[in-house]
């Protein structure tokens, strides 16, 4: 049984166009904000903040599901690229929310994910 995927006809309208990356950009972000945000108040509400805070972490967890598959791309490349952005909005929130201290090698690190996100969104697919 083949299912249609859901799409959005404003990002259709973009395809092969230079402004869809920046479009599929924000959407990942909006989508790692959810992604983060859940996991931090699923993990709330199992340090005892309760059922309330975990249900609403689950919401916003499915949420980040439906939002980062509305761009439309090959799976691989949609999560290459979403991969960068998720982790360096974990790092931001672990430091500027939680207050942890990040140190250098995780930066680095974070700058290797970075890098490897762009490699997979603007590198060029090969000839088959």
């Amino acid at each position: 049984m083949h299912v249609q995927a859901y799409r959005l006809p404003v990002l259709d309208r973009y395809r092969g166009n230079m402004r869809l990356p920046v479009i599929a950009w924000t959407i990942f972000l909006a989508a790692a904000v959810l992604e983060v945000g859940g996991d931090a108040i699923v993990r709330k509400g199992m340090r005892g903040g309760g059922l309330a805070f975990m249900a609403l972490g689950f919401i916003m967890l499915g949420t980040y599901g439906v939002v980062v598959n509305l761009v439309p791309w090959d799976f691989s490349k949609l999560l290459g690229v979403y991969v960068a952005i998720f982790a360096v909005v974990s790092v931001l929130v672990g430091r500027f929310i939680f207050h942890e201290t990040v140190p250098l090698s995780t930066w680095v690190g974070i700058a290797i994910v970075v890098v490897g996100g762009l490699v997979v969104q603007f590198g060029r697919a090969a000839n088959t």
